[in-house]
């Protein structure tokens, strides 16, 4: 099972999204760090992604090729992440045949309700939790 991480920024949200697949120790799964920009690429291949690519073409290309997509709410929105998202980007994340689990952590300038005072750690957790039910199901 292929799993791309995409994260913006400092990967911040990657990187922990990725130590918490890691955590699984499943030979099951194939994690690759897709970031906006360099550094958030590396910050997901230091966290133990197995390989990483950066940008908009990486980006859309791989959002055809993998089985789950993780990330920050904000990858599907033009332009945010300070226009790191571009609308190519966001229209290849969401309209991937991939399934999309998506953590409602960015600023976006989208809220969703009654989730604000989920923390991270719960956010991360139920991740987890997630990803484990979906390997067992295939």
């Amino acid at each position: 099972m292929k799993i791309a991480v995409i994260d913006g920024m400092g990967g911040g949200i990657g990187s922990q999204a990725v130590e918490r697949l890691k955590s699984l120790n499943s030979n099951d799964i194939e994690i690759i760090a897709l970031g906006t920009n360099s550094q958030a690429t590396a910050n997901m291949l230091k966290s133990g992604a197995h390989e990483g690519a950066t940008g908009e073409n990486a980006i859309s290309w791989m959002c055809q090729k993998v089985d789950i997509i993780i990330g920050p709410l904000a990858i599907i929105a033009a332009n945010s992440m300070m226009g790191e998202i571009s609308p190519k980007m966001s229209e290849a994340i969401a309209g991937s045949p991939a399934k999309k689990l998506l953590l409602p952590v960015s600023k976006c300038n989208i809220e969703v309700i009654g989730l604000e005072s989920l923390q991270f750690k719960t956010i991360f957790n139920e991740l987890t939790v997630t990803i484990k039910r979906i390997i067992e199901e295939k």
